[in-house]
Formats: C-alpha cells, sequence, structure tokens
C-alpha cells in the first residue's frame, strides 16, 4: 500500500490532462514531483491499497495542503483521474498547478 499526493498537471494543446505530478508519501514528508502519465497513473491508482489526494499550494499560509481524494473512473472516451467533486474549484485536478510551463 502506498500513498500519493498530485501537486500538477501536464495538457495537450486540446487542454486535457495527459500527466500528473506524483509524489510518494513517505511517513512526514513527501518525494519530489515524478512526472506520471495518465496511462501510468490510472494504473498505479486501480492497484489495491494505493490511494492518492491532491495537494494544493496554500498561497496565503505559503503551504502544501492536502486536498480531496483522487479515484480512477471510467469515461466516454477511456479512464482518467478525478478527485472528489465537492465543487470546490481548487480542489479539481485541472486546477492544480500546470506544470507546463515550468517543466515540459
Amino acid at each position: 500500500m502506498a500513498l500519493y499526493r498530485i501537486s500538477g498537471v501536464w495538457k495537450n494543446s486540446n487542454n486535457v490532462i495527459t500527466h500528473y505530478a506524483f509524489h510518494n508519501v513517505e511517513g512526514k514528508s513527501a518525494t519530489r514531483a515524478i512526472k506520471m502519465a495518465k496511462h501510468d497513473a490510472v494504473k498505479l491508482l486501480e492497484t489495491r491499497g494505493n490511494v492518492a489526494t491532491t495537494w494544493v499550494w496554500d498561497y496565503v499560509q505559503a503551504t502544501w495542503e492536502i486536498g480531496e481524494e483522487v479515484t480512477v473512473v471510467n469515461g466516454i472516451s477511456g479512464k482518467y483521474l478525478r478527485s472528489n467533486p465537492d465543487d470546490k474549484r481548487t480542489d479539481n485536478l485541472e486546477h492544480l498547478i500546470d506544470f507546463d510551463w515550468i517543466a515540459p
């Protein structure tokens, strides 16, 4: 069983998420982000015991905050990751940090 945080995304020219910034949680700390393709992220979270949450940067407090649980859903165009749809815009995966301009 492993615990992960997702802090950001990469999108293609159609604004569709293609990769996620995954962090492995080890005790009270987390690893540096690893760029993970959507299909690999789906496979990882479909593995029994693996759990992920969003990791949202709090600009006011200047700290990372644990967000919503992330699950695999099967949509019209295939499987993808989705956070808990609780109408909080900041917890949505699409609104995490856009890493396209930081690390291609």
